[in-house]
């Protein structure tokens, strides 16, 4: 019998671990990969924060429905069955592990300001791995100590993105955005898509407040409002400071940027804005790291309890943590670390994040298909207001998902298709064992 867990993240430190989750690499760079589309890209911020509230919504209801640890994966169950329920999981939970290789390179990728050795391959591996076992104990040692870490680093981390916000107003030009509306050589619709798409992977974490259920305190208040109040609060930060960086950087300056909050902080600061933003971005990728790493012990874990993951999975501590599956999770990071190290393999590693980003949007379409199916069987309250809401949100997320491109879209359904031999395999064994 599994140990109860203690009940240590409370509204604001599910709050954190859903915005910090959010906030993670990329908002330092996607200044740049819009400024390439133009100022038409702001429309995209609004339209990808609509499609998330609406994805918020869906998840603080469902959360209600179903209240258990394992977010998508057991609300994907709850709806579709044990086999859509086995494709949610280990789709995510692959998107979960690549995703922290990939945010472990962000962050050394930072720091080389502070260290410039960490460019060397092996140097800069070496602390990656050590960053992510660290942060692997820290989750060892208990939720609450992850909730603390998370309401810091997120704090941290919002500093100098705020400041840009704000302060840049102060040096903004409104010419810049008129003058470069939409340079992309497409139609409005096509470069407001193509811009969405981009945006759209800022808030891939959304539901990250519903996951550890187990371990929530008063679980059907605070779920919800951590959700809502944390992309809430992801949505501004967002649109606040693309907006005033676009107004103080002119379009074909900002767009070759690789690092476009260094170049605004250093037009409002001077030359130790860029030390200030590698701060703020190495804690960004810190505390997003430590949000992750929670839930790539969860998701494993009650899949296993569920008997659709190996039951190794499923083993806790005393104080109900999954110790082996954040040390077998960790253990796989740390091998794609390893193989990633070689500047020949870059490539290859970008795709991969790529369709890891894909594979976690399936699980937001699950999601709200499922919510419509449990709703329209008439055994949980609701509205017609619920059910609207999940229709929507199904849609955005299938538009997200063909905006993904050919070949990703591709490859991610080559990595979805390949749940299917291993449920074979895992029904199968537990009827074996029977």
């Amino acid at each position: 019998m599994s140990k109860k867990p203690k009940k240590n993240l409370g509204l604001w430190m599910l709050t954190t671990l859903v915005a910090g989750n959010m906030i993670g690499s990329g908002i330092f760079l996607l200044p740049s990969n819009l400024a390439s589309i133009g100022s038409i890209s702001l429309f995209s911020w609004c339209i990808t924060a609509t499609g998330a509230f609406l994805l918020a919504i869906v998840f603080a209801k469902t959360s209600l429905i179903i209240p258990r640890a394992g977010g998508p994966y057991a609300y994907a169950q709850k709806g579709f069955g044990d086999f859509i329920g086995f494709q949610t999981a280990y789709n995510y939970w692959i998107a979960i592990w690549v995703g922290n290789a990939a945010i472990i390179v962000a962050l050394i990728g930072y720091l080389t300001v502070f260290w410039p050795a960490l460019e060397h391959p092996a140097f800069g591996c070496l602390l990656g791995i050590s960053v992510l076992w660290f942060f692997t104990l820290v989750n060892i040692i208990g939720v609450k100590s992850v909730g603390v870490t998370q309401i810091v680093t997120t704090i941290c981390k919002l500093i100098p993105i705020i400041l840009v916000a704000i302060l840049g107003w102060g040096y903004f030009h409104p010419e810049y955005l008129t003058q470069s509306y939409n340079i992309s050589n497409t139609s409005n619709f096509s470069a407001i898509t193509h811009a969405a798409t981009l945006t759209l992977w800022a808030f891939i974490g959304l539901e990250s407040a519903t996951v550890p259920a187990d371990y929530v305190d008063n679980p059907t208040r605070n779920i919800p409002l951590a959700t809502l109040l944390g992309t809430g609060i992801a949505a501004i930060v967002y649109i606040a400071s693309s907006a005033a960086i676009m107004g103080m950087i002119p379009a074909n300056v900002l767009a070759q940027s690789m690092s476009p909050f260094a170049a605004a902080a250093g037009i409002i600061f001077g030359h130790w804005g860029n030390w200030l933003i590698a701060f703020g971005a190495t804690v960004s990728c810190l505390g997003a790291l430590n949000g992750w790493t929670l839930l790539q012990g969860q998701i494993p874990m009650v899949a296993a309890d569920d008997n659709l993951f190996p039951k190794i999975f499923a083993k806790r501590n005393k104080d109900g943590i999954p110790v082996n599956s954040l040390l077998i999770t960790s253990a796989l990071i740390t091998l794609l670390l390893l193989l990633t190290s070689s500047p020949n393999l870059i490539n290859q590693f970008k795709i991969i994040i790529l369709i890891a980003a894909l594979t976690s949007l399936v699980p937001y379409l699950y999601t709200a298909i499922s919510e419509v199916i449990m709703l329209k069987k008439g055994e949980y309250p609701h509205s017609r207001f619920h059910t609207i809401v999940a229709f929507l949100a199904a849609i955005y997320a299938f538009w997200a998902i063909f905006g993904s491109g050919e070949d990703i879209i591709f490859y991610g359904s080559m990595l979805i298709f390949s749940s299917i031999p291993l449920y074979a395999f895992v029904t199968w064994k537990k009827r074996s064992l029977a």
